[in-house]
């Protein structure tokens, strides 16, 4: 099976057992080494188990990670002075950037060589096969009866299905991505694209104009365009001009004959499906006179010359200047059903803010809202959290939008608050997210039977918007909450190759908004028990990792006035994260001292840094509950230090569960609620539970299914 299913599938907890091969004679002892070494109790299939699962377990959660700055990390850390850390972090740094030598791992000078390696560390893919093979990557008569790591974790349990059986998992996972309205992240279109690519999977729909656009350019398949009107060949182009080209600006182009051809076959393929409403193209009528004069486009038909006519033409007859007309004229209401007949209820939507601040009465609001009869659940979903954290007049706005699967931030200026089109009051903000919450209730009711929702899941967040999200094991949607305890040390982490240097570091967030860092720049002054750094490595070309050791305990005695943290990873070498091979995530220690500085047990999410970018946002931890909070967004930058620009705007996405959480959203589609497990039709749990054959349990990795349900 393709390496990008079975690592989708790990994600899912599903194993695959490969259909080429005999009943495994060691099914046994690779249960039992699943268990004992990444913390995975199979509850399906389990005599299916190969010697082959090692190596893709130990791929997904990693076990042989290079060294830290500081091998004996984190107790030799703290033994050493202010003064010895800052002399090591000098000296390294004289050879590596200052001579240019980054030909073999930088480690201290102060450390010494008594690190207790009294753990094994010999990676897995190493270790001795003469008992089992080639490359299965675990010697049983060695292991088998061997506790390998000494700290105990929360069971992962996971199934193991024959490949036919995956198959047809994958099939309704690429289903669910594909009734998306919002964007793919770059993890979801690669399974996309692979699966379409190597199967024969009938495609019925694809609600995202963005996941078109790029399988029409991957696949180069005319089916794809079936999913398309005219005015979306412009999109058409601006991917291409990013992907084949590097080029974020549409006006500036220079495409080879062969897409210059693809360009003007999809033009007129579009012209002559009928989906053709010119007036949908004024709006964008100069990036198409710059399109069609690269193109040198002839019209050969006379819809193409009527197009060509129209947007070479003085005149302008898009729905926006009909709609700008209205709104001058002060005529709501009219304004906002020349939006709905001519764009669609989406375009009332986005224009809402505009339209609602021009409204004299909460009738005139109503009827603003009569012409948003959309049935898009996500948009909805989108404005509810938008007006529910409404930030009131003079507080300057956070603007934030991703593009080429890239997230981009904007503050409002001074100057910009003052040219506000679009005030809104904070009565009125609340009134429309009560107007929208109870359209929601509404077109929501009764989708689902009777539901059984585990209450933790008010703390997981709907995948509203994914776009700029990386992938990997342990991956959640942007604002869900995920408890520590207070017992526990987390252990944020990432590790590269192929990259001199890349920096992991933590800012505090205060009470008051105010940021401290902690980074490179700031821990030789700063390491405690509160918050331990394992040294800059910038040596990493052929393996680097860097660590952060969080005490719950001692950093709120130590910090009390900071309110959230948050992990950050850059590239400091200044390529970005998708020309290395990065991965970052975290691990809940209970024995953090125990020398064994990576413990793939005690993973909870390994996700790859693979971005075309510098910086990324990895998660975030609220000190007054102790529980993380997922980000996982890339940012389109060429920042090579972290906290050159504010992190304030991170905090709206601390709330995202106290407005609309999973738990919510299934309590709306349920028909009816229910306590006991075994009487529902539908059951919500982050939980291993044992259901009646037919139930339909969903977990809180289930995105694709969430997805159907809310484009359905």
């Amino acid at each position: 099976m393709n390496r990008i299913f079975e690592s989708y599938l790990f994600r899912k907890h599903i194993l695959v057992k490969d259909g080429g091969l005999p009943e495994e004679e060691h099914a046994f002892e690779t249960v039992f080494a699943l268990a004992n070494i990444f913390g995975i109790r199979i509850i399906s299939g389990a005599e299916r188990a190969e010697k082959r699962m090692l190596s893709l377990a130990e791929k997904e959660l990693g076990i042989d990670v290079p060294e830290p700055f500081y091998r004996g990390f984190p107790e030799s850390v703290r033994k050493l002075t202010p003064d010895q850390l800052l002399f090591d972090q000098l000296v390294h740094y004289a050879v590596t950037y200052g001579f240019g030598d980054f030909s073999k791992p930088g480690h201290s000078l102060f450390e010494g060589d008594d690190r207790g390696d009294d753990v094994d560390t010999e990676p897995v893919s190493e270790k001795n096969t003469e008992q089992t093979g080639e490359g299965t990557g675990f010697d049983f008569q060695r292991d088998f009866a061997r506790i390998a790591f000494k700290e105990k974790r929360e069971i992962r349990d996971f199934v193991i299905m024959t490949e036919e059986e995956a198959m047809k998992k994958l099939g309704e996972l690429v289903d669910g991505l594909l009734a998306g309205t919002r964007p793919l992240s770059n993890d979801q279109y690669e399974l996309v694209r692979t699966f379409l690519l190597e199967t024969d999977h009938r495609v019925t729909d694809i609600a995202s104009k963005n996941t078109a656009v790029r399988l029409l350019l991957d696949l180069r398949s005319d089916r794809f365009a079936d999913f398309l009107v005219l005015s979306d060949v412009i999109r058409l182009a601006d991917e291409m001009n990013y992907q084949n080209y590097g080029k974020k600006d549409l006006r500036k182009l220079n495409l080879r004959n062969q897409d210059r051809k693809f360009l003007i076959r999809m033009i007129d393929i579009l012209l002559k499906s009928g989906r053709c409403d010119i007036r949908t193209c004024f709006e964008k009528k100069k990036l198409w006179n710059g399109l069609l004069h690269h193109l040198h486009y002839q019209a050969k038909t006379p819809e193409g010359r009527a197009f060509v006519d129209a947007m070479r033409g003085k005149g302008n007859q898009s729905v926006y200047s009909e709609f700008e007309k209205a709104m001058s004229e002060n005529r709501i209401i009219l304004a906002a059903a020349i939006l709905r007949e001519g764009k669609g209820s989406g375009a009332v939507i986005r224009n809402l803010n505009y339209l609602v601040s021009r409204c004299e009465s909460r009738d005139e609001i109503r009827g603003v809202l009569s012409c948003m009869d959309s049935k898009n659940v996500i948009l909805l979903l989108q404005l509810l959290l938008q007006y529910a954290n409404y930030k009131p007049e003079g507080t300057a706005r956070y603007f934030r939008f991703t593009k080429f699967e890239l997230m981009k931030t904007h503050m409002e200026t001074r100057e910009e608050m003052d040219r506000r089109r679009t005030v809104l009051t904070e009565e009125d903000a609340q009134f429309l997210a009560e107007q929208i919450f109870g359209r929601l209730k509404s077109l929501l009711k009764g989708r689902l039977g009777k539901v059984y929702i585990n209450p933790e899941m008010e703390r997981y967040a709907l995948p509203i918007q994914e776009t700029a999200s990386q992938g990997g094991f342990g991956v959640l949607t942007r604002g869900t909450r995920r408890p520590i305890g207070f017992w526990e040390t987390l252990r944020g982490f990432t590790y590269w190759e192929k990259v001199n240097d890349i920096d992991l570091s933590v800012f505090g967030i205060t009470k008051d908004g105010r940021e401290m860092e902690f980074s490179w720049r700031t821990m030789a002054g700063n390491q405690s028990g509160a918050i331990t750094y394992s040294g800059d490595q910038t040596s990493g070309y052929y393996g680097g990792s860097e660590y952060f050791d969080i005490d719950y305990r001692k950093f709120v005695k130590k910090y009390p006035d900071i309110r959230y943290l948050v992990f950050c990873d850059n590239v400091f070498s200044g390529s970005y994260f998708s020309e290395c091979f990065c991965r970052a995530g975290y691990m809940v220690r209970n024995a953090g001292d125990s020398k064994m500085i990576y413990d793939p047990k005690t993973v909870e999410s390994a996700f790859a840094i693979n971005c075309d970018s510098t910086f990324a946002y990895l998660f975030g931890i609220d000190l007054e509950t102790n529980e993380l909070i997922w980000l996982n967004m890339a940012r389109d930058s060429s920042a090579r230090v972290a906290g050159t620009t504010s992190m304030k705007f991170l905090t709206d996405y601390f709330h995202v569960t106290e407005t609309m959480n999973v738990a919510k959203f299934f309590t709306m589609m349920a028909t009816e609620l229910v306590e006991d497990p075994a009487e529902a039709e539908v059951v919500v749990t982050d939980r291993t539970i044992e259901v009646p054959e037919g139930v339909e349990v969903i977990r809180e990795y289930d995105f694709e299914r969430m997805i159907a349900l809310m484009n359905a």
